[in-house]
């Protein structure tokens, strides 16, 4: 889909008009950014694009400064909803969720550390989680701040992907000669960025296989 409207629709001429209006109006720019990106997370629309967005728009400090407040207002506003507004909605969506029953024994005796190791982990989808944890015991201020720590590496990966494809455009406009250096930089810095990401992400996956297996009562010993 994403293809098909590249192709078809003038993104490129939005992206520019976009960009100048963003550096024209930053402070009026980040207020929207964070008002998208809750409203997205709440209504369960994957973040990922418009996390690369925030990279591309603002730059890599900028950029994950304003997602980690958007997703996290975002995450923050439907646990919430999940908890007290709509729980028979959020209880029929984890239905189909196969290890909620093992995260919700899990969240009763180590809820923030659950937390944190499901939101470092991919297997997880965001957005839905933010609901389900909604029904579990977990503390609201536990899971506020393991979420925001948990977020922080793909954050950081995908708001670097945007800020270096941005990058990268300005230094082909400008024309590639004289700048090896600089792509050399760019390069090094988003692979090491996504190794490290990548690490992180295998050994919470592992963790928080463990924790939930020994919770339920699986656990061979």
């Amino acid at each position: 889909m994403i293809l098909v409207v590249v192709i078809l629709l003038p993104v490129n001429e939005w992206v520019l008009i976009g960009t100048k209006w963003t550096d024209s109006h930053p402070t009026l720019a980040w207020v929207a950014y964070i008002a998208a990106y809750t409203a997205a997370t709440i209504l369960i629309i994957p973040g990922t694009i418009l996390t690369v967005t925030a990279g591309f728009l603002f730059g890599a400090p900028v950029g994950v400064a304003l997602v980690s407040i958007g997703s996290l207002s975002g995450a923050s506003c439907a646990f919430l909803i999940g908890r007290f507004l709509a729980r028979d909605w959020a209880k029929n969506r984890m239905r189909n969720f196969q290890k909620f029953k093992a995260l919700d024994i899990a969240t009763r005796h180590k809820g923030f550390i659950i937390v944190l190791l499901t939101r470092l982990s991919p297997l997880f989808p965001f957005n839905l989680l933010n609901y389900a944890f909604g029904l579990t015991a977990v503390r609201f201020r536990d899971y506020v701040l393991a979420s925001w720590i948990g977020m922080i590496p793909a954050i950081i990966l995908y708001v670097s992907i945007g800020s270096a494809t941005k990058n990268v455009t300005e230094l082909a406009s400008q024309g590639f000669q004289g700048q090896g250096s600089q792509k050399l930089l760019l390069v090094a810095g988003l692979i090491a960025t996504l190794l490290l990401a990548t690490i992180i992400m295998r050994i919470a996956t592992k963790t928080l296989d463990q924790q939930l297996t020994k919770k339920t009562g699986n656990n061979p010993k």
